[in-house]
């Protein structure tokens, strides 16, 4: 099959959702490459997804294709992957951070702060629940799945607010259903979040490693890992009450995160800083403190996670 390896167009694989195509599409244009959408419908086997690090069909399908060489690199939403890297892929670019924030999508153009008592506002996400618990105890917090749109048209309908990331918002040119951005200091949000993950094979000519990296920005890259890193050191998947920031600043890498309690009622935080040419791995250097911390402090009886170990 001919690809960009064997001097053909440059092949970039995604998901069919609205948004996978629009955050993969701005990557496709500025390598020149042509998108490919792959099937995620059908069955994954137990030991393909063991193998590959995926968490669901989607990961593992994209991962699939890209072995099978089908397509020459992957666009994934950076938070959404596994943590442990599979077998002969490698994250080959982390292209510049789209916004980080979470964002309120009320009904009446209201605030986290002036919804009624007892609103109704949807997640999908622990973390958000519990920091929605921890700002609101009096709000009930509905489980939500679905798309953006479909998570949007439901309010002023069945619930009266959804939160979501602000970058998917934006990259379906829906910010204007944004009745508030939350303040990544005071309301953390997933590691990774508003970072796209360029993969390719391990083994990908050296030409188009090469031209993939030239997408790469160092201080997302730092940012990203690090935030990443403390995930993996908890060893909670992304879907733990977490949350985590990190900025790489004047020369210096800061990284916090927060563990949450489901209910919002207790956190533990932990923040430390470095230098990145002190040490060999800045992002894991600083995920670890920041873990060990964590942990030490009793993350582990406060949230489910397995890093207590």
């Amino acid at each position: 099959m001919s690809g960009a390896g064997s001097g053909g167009t440059l092949r970039i694989g995604t998901r069919g959702s609205a948004l996978a195509l629009a955050q993969a599409q701005p990557v496709a244009d500025k390598l020149g490459a042509e998108l490919v959408v792959i099937s995620t419908e059908g069955d994954t086997s137990t030991a393909a997804l063991a193998d590959l690090g995926g968490t669901g069909v989607f990961a593992t399908a994209l991962r699939t294709a890209l072995l099978a060489g089908e397509v020459d690199a992957l666009v994934h939403s950076f938070k959404d992957l596994p943590t442990q890297q599979p077998d002969g892929l490698e994250i080959v670019a982390i292209p510049r951070r789209g916004d980080a924030r979470d964002a309120l999508c009320a009904a009446d153009g209201l605030t986290l702060d002036t919804l009624a008592p007892g609103a109704r506002v949807g997640t999908g996400s622990p973390r958000r629940r519990a920091q929605l618990l921890a700002r609101r105890p009096d709000l009930e917090v509905v489980e939500i799945r679905g798309n953006v749109d479909s998570r949007l048209a439901r309010v002023g309908d069945d619930l009266d607010a959804v939160v979501l990331a602000a970058a998917g918002l934006e990259r379906l040119g829906r910010l204007d259903a944004v009745t508030e951005f939350f303040g990544i200091d005071p309301w953390p949000t997933a590691p990774a979040q508003g970072a796209l993950a360029v993969e390719a094979r391990g083994d990908a000519p050296t030409g188009l490693r090469a031209r993939l990296a030239k997408l790469d920005h160092r201080p997302t890259r730092l940012a990203a890992t690090a935030e990443r890193g403390v995930l993996a050191r908890l060893e909670a998947g992304c879907a733990a009450p977490i949350g985590a920031h990190a900025l790489l600043d004047d020369g210096l890498l800061f990284l916090s995160a927060r563990v949450y309690a489901p209910d919002g009622a207790q956190r533990l935080s932990s923040a430390h800083a470095l230098y990145p040419e002190d040490v060999a791995d800045p992002a894991g250097e600083l995920a670890g403190r920041v873990a060990a911390e964590l942990l030490e402090a009793g993350a582990a009886d406060l949230a489910p996670l397995g890093g207590a170990g």
